[in-house]
């Protein structure tokens, strides 16, 4: 590899996977007595991968998460299964151990009081054990720690309780996976419907999210969304849940480039649109600094400190009505739609529209 081609990231494996194999694992414990030092399971692909297996000192199966090179919180996690065989049945039932959440709310598509294990792991899962076994059982799932890992999740928020979700769709995880933050996405608007909430609001971060809450404390936490770079897909899957109201809270950058109709605001997917952050500043009637800054910079920061320095934020008001405009256009008109730009640090708001 030479010096300037990029480090290829490792990908890794779902908390959905490592739970099948554990799986797995239990099973052939139970029914043999003796634990498998490794197992072999398919994942959605058909492709066949084998890990290995721990035993968990109280007579269930351990199979440690590799995350790959993704800052997941679960990397390390250590997804433990306990089986037990169920008399004259067939059945396969699925416990939450510690660790493991409990659904607690609608709008998840499983039902309220079952464990957190999404409808394709559980496939997988299934899958996994018939591979040993037709008889009914048991299985405990549990992770160390996993309540401490929640925290780190929106499960709280999305009635989870208790611990982490077993997840994936297709059994690997791949670093920095957009596809993963896009889901999440969906996933708190589909929870905020359930509860019947017509009012959401969106923040592109935690600095965001903070003063949104703040500003919004009326609001149950199920309807606060980190949206992330994902505004259009947030805007138009409130439109099909019926939201009637948007309020979107965040910084000087990502709103110039939903001014400029840009959804996806990530910055290797959109540059900066200078002649957005000039036509602001002409209709504000900017001073002359603030209008240089306009076409000087490569960044809406810029833009944005100057017209602090000045103390002229009415361009910044300009650009959230530009923004509330676009994100209308983009659905229809169908939802009433707020913008409102916070500082940096997310401590104030400093233009709304």
């Amino acid at each position: 590899m030479t010096p300037t081609e990029p480090k290829q990231l490792r990908t890794g494996w779902t908390t959905g996977t490592c739970a099948s194999a554990a799986a797995k694992a239990a099973t052939l414990l139970t029914l043999t007595g003796e634990l498998p030092r490794e197992v072999e399971i398919a994942i959605p692909s058909g492709k066949r991968i084998s890990f290995p297996v721990e035993d968990s000192g109280t007579g269930g199966a351990v199979v440690v998460k590799d995350a790959g090179d993704d800052p997941d919180c679960t990397d390390g996690a250590r997804i433990t299964v306990h089986a037990k065989l169920l008399d004259n049945q067939s059945e396969l039932i699925y416990i939450a151990g510690d660790g493991i959440g409990t659904i607690t709310k609608p709008g998840l598509g499983l039902e309220v009081g079952a464990p957190a294990i999404n409808p394709v792991p559980s496939r997988m899962i299934k899958a996994a054990v018939r591979e040993v076994t037709e008889k009914g059982l048991e299985l405990t799932f549990s992770v160390p720690g996993g309540k401490d890992m929640a925290l780190r999740t929106t499960n709280e928020r999305l009635g989870i309780l208790g611990g982490i979700s077993i997840l994936g769709t297709t059994g690997i995880v791949r670093p920095f996976s957009t596809s993963a933050y896009r889901a999440s996405v969906v996933q708190q608007i589909d929870v905020a419907a359930a509860q019947r909430e017509k009012e959401i609001v969106l923040a592109t971060g935690s600095r965001s999210e903070t003063c949104a809450m703040e500003l919004f404390s009326h609001l149950d936490k199920v309807c606060f969304v980190e949206v992330g770079d994902f505004t259009g897909i947030a805007l138009k899957r409130a439109q099909s849940r019926a939201i009637i109201k948007v309020s979107w809270v965040g910084m000087a950058g990502k709103i110039s480039k939903l001014a400029n109709e840009v959804m996806m605001t990530h910055f290797h997917r959109s540059d900066i649109n200078n002649q957005i952050l000039l036509e602001a500043a002409l209709k504000a009637g900017a001073s002359q600094k603030v209008i240089e800054a306009a076409t000087a910079t490569n960044t809406a920061r810029h833009f944005y400190e100057v017209c602090i320095e000045e103390q002229q934020t009415e361009p910044l008001t300009i650009l959230c009505q530009l923004a509330k405009r676009a994100c209308a256009n983009y659905v229809s008109d169908t939802i009433d739609i707020s913008v409102i730009m916070v500082d940096f640090e997310g401590s104030s708001v400093i233009a709304h529209a």
